[in-house]
C-alpha cells in the first residue's frame, strides 16, 4: 500500500472496536456527569471485590508463577516462539530494556521508597517501628514486585508469542483459546475476549498514568514551590505528555519504543548508582542479600496469606490492588513483550522475562528502600515516615532531601517519570491499537493517535473521579474477568504443546521416504537455483496463483474423489494459499504457502550497498502447517514436486494422528491409496 494512503486506511475490526470504545465512552461520560457519585461507586465495588474475589486473584496468580516455571523446564523449553531457523529480533539489552519500560517502571519510582516506609511505620502484622517491622516492610516490597508480577506479564507474552509466531495466529488474545474453540476465535468468543482485553489495558494503563501525574506534580512544586499539587496540574501533565506520546507513537515501535526505552533504562541506572554511591553502600549489599533470602524462604506462606484470621483493608489496598493492576496491565505488557520476543525460546523467554528484571527490582528496592529506612532508623529522619504517609508522591523526593545534589536528582526524576509515562502511552496505544485491529501488525496513524488520546482522556477522568482510589478499583475491576481469560489461556497453550510434542515424536520416529528422489536428476538444479536467486513480490505472486495452485487443486480433486471434504482457499489480502483437509472429529490438515519478505542477504548482489534503512529485499513462498512455519521455500518447483512435498506433509499428520491418544482408527488402504496420486495426470486450468 503506497504511504501516502495509509494515514486514511482503517484497520480497525468493528466488532472490537465498537463495544471497547462504546464502554469507555459511557465511563467518561458518566464520570464527568457526576463525578463524587461516580467516586462513592468506585469505592464500593473495590470493597465488595476485594472481601469477594481477594482468595481467587491470589490463587490465579499462584497458577500462573507455577504454570509459567513449569513450562520452562518441561521437554517443550527448547521450542521457538517462532519458525525454528528464526533469531531473535533485538539484543538482550535492548529487549530487557523495552520489556521493562513497558512494564513497570513508573511503579518502581512511585513505591521505591513510599512502599517500605510505609509497610514500616504500618505493617500488616506485628509492631510498627522497629528491625522486625523492618525486614517485613522490605520482604512485602519484594513479594509485591518479584516474581509474581513477571509470572503475569510472562504468561501472557507467552501465550501470545507462541501462537503467533508458531502458528500464524493473530497477535491477540483470541488466539490463545484456538486450541479448545478452533476457528471460533474469529466469532463472537474471540470479539468478546479481545474486548476484555482492551478494557483491561485501558484502565491499567490509566491507572499507572494517574500514578505518574501525581508524582510528576510532586516533584514539580518540590523544584518549583510556585506549581501547586492539585487535580488540575495533573491533568494539564496529562495534556501535555499525551501530546509526546503521540509523536512518539507516529513514529513506530524501532525509532519511538526503543529508543526511548533505552533512554529510560540509562537515566534509572543512573539514579541507583548514584543512591547506591551516596548511601549506606555495604548496609544496601548485605540488606539485598538477606532481602532475598526472606523473600524466598517465605514466597509460598506470602502467596496464599490473605489475612483470613485478621481481616483489615491492608490486603485490598497493597496485595490485590497491585496484582489486579498487573492482570489488568497484563495484555499490553504481555502483547508487547511478545512482540519484541519473536525467534526465542521458551525457556530464553521465561528466564529472561522471569529472572533479570526480578534481580533488578530487588535491586531497587534494596538501594532506595534500606536508605530510606537506615535513614529512619539510624540517623533520626523521622519526618521522612508522616511526609510519605501524607503524599506517597512525594516519597522520593524527600529521601533526596537527605543526599547531596538534591535538586539536580529531582530534576532528573521528574524527567524519568515523563519518559517512563510516554513509553507506557505510546506501547500501550501500539498495542491497543494492535488488539482492535484483529492482531494487525501495521496499523495506520490515525488509530493509535486516537488509542494514545483516549489513555489520557481515561486517567484524566478517573482523577477527577476520586483519584487513587477510582484507578485502583478499575484496576481490579477489570483484572476479574482477565484472569479467567488467562486460565483458559493457559490451559489451552499446554494442550498445543501437548499436541506439538506428538508432532515431534511422529516426525522423529516415523517419517517416511517414499518419495525420495522422485523428482528426477533435475531437482538439485532447482535447489542451486532457489539459493541463489532473490525474486520479487510479482515473480512469487505468480508462482503462488498458477503453479502452487494447480498442484493444491489437483490434490483437491483427488482426495474430494475419495470423499474426504477437501478444499483450496486464497487469501491475496495476506498473500497466502492453502490446501485444507477436514475430517470429522480429528485435527485439520493445513498444507500453506505463504509469502514471506525478507531482506536481502549480502552476499545476494556484491554491488549492493546494504545498509539499516535499505529497502532491498525478496521474497520466499514458505511452507507453513497448522502447528507452523517449516522454515523452507518452495518457489521455483514445479508441480510434481509441490504434490510431493504436500503428500509428504499429509502422511506425517496421518502418522502422528494414529499415534495420538484418543485418535479414530485409520483405514490403511484409504491412506495407501491417497497416496497414490498421479502427478502426471491431467493438469487442471
Amino acid at each position: 500500500m503506497p504511504a501516502d494512503n495509509k494515514a486514511l486506511n482503517s484497520t480497525v475490526l468493528v466488532p472490537v472496536f465498537v463495544p471497547a470504545v462504546a464502554v469507555i465512552a459511557l465511563l467518561v461520560i458518566g464520570t464527568i456527569s457526576n463525578p463524587e457519585l461516580a467516586g462513592n461507586a468506585f469505592s464500593a465495588t473495590l470493597a465488595y471485590i476485594t472481601e469477594t474475589f481477594g482468595w481467587f486473584y491470589m490463587l490465579s496468580v499462584a497458577f500462573f508463577l507455577l504454570f509459567i516455571v513449569g513450562v520452562a523446564f518441561t521437554k517443550w523449553g527448547h521450542i521457538k516462539l517462532g519458525p525454528d531457523h528464526a533469531d531473535p529480533q533485538y539484543s538482550f539489552p535492548a529487549w530487557f530494556a523495552m520489556l521493562f519500560s513497558a512494564g513497570y517502571g513508573i511503579a518502581l519510582l512511585f513505591f521505591g521508597v513510599a512502599e517500605p516506609v510505609l509497610h514500616y511505620a504500618s505493617p500488616p502484622a506485628g509492631a510498627a517501628e522497629t528491625v522486625d517491622s523492618a525486614k517485613q516492610a522490605m520482604q512485602i516490597s519484594f513479594f509485591h514486585w518479584g516474581f509474581h508480577i513477571w509470572a503475569i506479564y510472562g504468561l501472557v507474552g507467552l501465550v501470545l508469542a507462541y501462537f503467533a509466531f508458531r502458528h500464524g495466529l493473530p497477535l491477540s488474545m483470541r488466539a490463545a483459546l484456538y486450541p479448545l474453540i478452533g476457528e471460533r476465535i474469529h466469532g463472537p468468543m474471540g470479539h468478546a475476549v479481545d474486548v476484555f482485553a482492551i478494557l483491561g489495558t485501558m484502565f491499567g494503563i490509566a491507572t499507572t498514568l494517574g500514578l505518574s501525574v501525581a508524582q510528576i506534580n510532586a516533584g514539580l512544586n518540590y523544584l518549583w514551590p510556585a506549581i501547586p499539587v492539585n487535580v488540575t496540574v495533573q491533568i494539564v501533565a496529562i495534556a501535555l505528555i499525551t501530546c509526546a506520546a503521540i509523536f512518539s507513537v507516529v513514529a513506530g515501535m524501532d525509532k519511538g519504543v526503543k529508543r526511548l526505552s533505552i533512554l529510560n533504562m540509562l537515566l534509572a541506572a543512573s539514579l541507583m548508582l548514584f543512591v547506591f554511591s551516596v548511601g549506606p553502600s555495604i548496609h544496601i549489599l548485605e540488606s539485598f542479600l538477606q532481602n532475598t533470602g526472606s523473600y524466598l524462604n517465605n514466597i509460598v506462606e506470602r502467596t496464599f496469606n490473605l489475612q483470613a484470621y485478621s481481616r483489615s483493608d491492608w490486603i485490598g489496598n497493597w496485595t490485590l490492588f497491585i496484582f489486579g493492576w498487573t492482570i489488568s496491565w497484563a495484555p499490553f505488557v504481555g502483547l508487547f513483550i511478545a512482540k519484541i520476543s519473536r525467534g526465542r525460546t521458551i525457556r530464553q523467554f521465561v528466564v529472561g522475562v522471569m529472572l533479570v528484571p526480578s534481580i533488578f527490582t530487588f535491586l531497587w528496592f534494596s538501594i532506595f528502600g534500606n536508605t530510606a529506612l537506615n535513614l529512619i532508623m539510624n540517623e533520626g529522619y523521622h519526618t521522612l515516615i508522616g511526609q510519605v504517609q501524607s503524599d506517597q508522591a512525594i516519597a522520593l523526593f524527600r529521601l533526596y532531601e537527605a543526599l547531596p545534589l538534591s535538586s539536580v536528582v529531582s530534576f532528573i526524576t521528574v524527567l524519568l517519570i515523563i519518559t517512563f509515562f510516554v513509553t507506557s502511552s505510546d506501547s500501550g496505544s501500539l498495542v491497543i491499537d494492535s488488539l482492535a485491529s484483529g492482531g494487525a501488525s501495521y496499523t495506520p496513524v490515525w488509530q493509535r493517535v486516537f488509542w494514545a488520546t483516549a489513555e489520557g482522556t481515561v486517567a484524566s477522568v478517573l482523577l477527577l473521579a476520586g483519584g487513587l482510589s477510582a484507578l485502583q478499583t478499575m484496576a481490579i475491576a477489570s483484572a476479574l474477568p482477565f484472569s479467567i481469560i488467562m486460565i483458559i489461556a493457559a490451559i489451552g497453550m499446554w494442550r498445543a504443546l501437548v499436541i506439538e510434542g506428538h508432532h515431534h515424536s511422529s516426525l522423529k520416529t516415523e517419517i517416511q521416504q517414499r518419495f525420495s528422489g522422485t523428482s528426477g536428476r533435475g531437482l538439485w538444479r532447482k535447489r542451486l537455483l532457489g539459493m541463489v536467486t532473490f525474486p520479487d513480490r510479482e515473480e512469487v505472486e505468480h508462482f503462488m496463483h498458477t503453479t502452487v495452485r494447480k498442484a493444491m487443486l489437483r490434490v483437491e480433486r483427488e482426495l474430494q474423489k475419495q470423499d474426504w471434504k477437501t478444499e483450496v482457499h486464497e487469501d491475496p489480502a495476506t498473500a497466502r494459499i492453502y490446501l485444507e483437509v477436514i475430517k470429522e472429529g480429528l485435527l485439520d490438515f493445513i498444507y500453506e504457502i505463504r509469502m514471506i519478505e525478507h531482506a536481502l542477504p549480502d552476499y545476494a548482489y556484491p554491488e549492493m550497498v546494504h545498509n539499516q534503512d535499505s529497502e532491498h529485499v525478496y521474497y520466499r513462498a514458505e511452507v507453513f502447517l497448522r502447528r507452523g512455519g517449516q522454515s523452507y521455500d518452495v518457489y521455483g518447483l514445479d508441480q510434481h514436486d509441490i504434490i510431493t512435498d504436500i503428500l509428504d506433509q499429509f502422511e506425517k499428520q496421518l502418522n502422528f494422528l494414529h499415534i495420538s491418544p484418543g485418535s479414530l482408527p485409520w483405514r490403511m488402504e484409504e491412506h495407501d491409496e491417497l497416496l497414490q496420486i498421479d502427478p502426471q495426470a491431467e493438469q487442471p486450468s
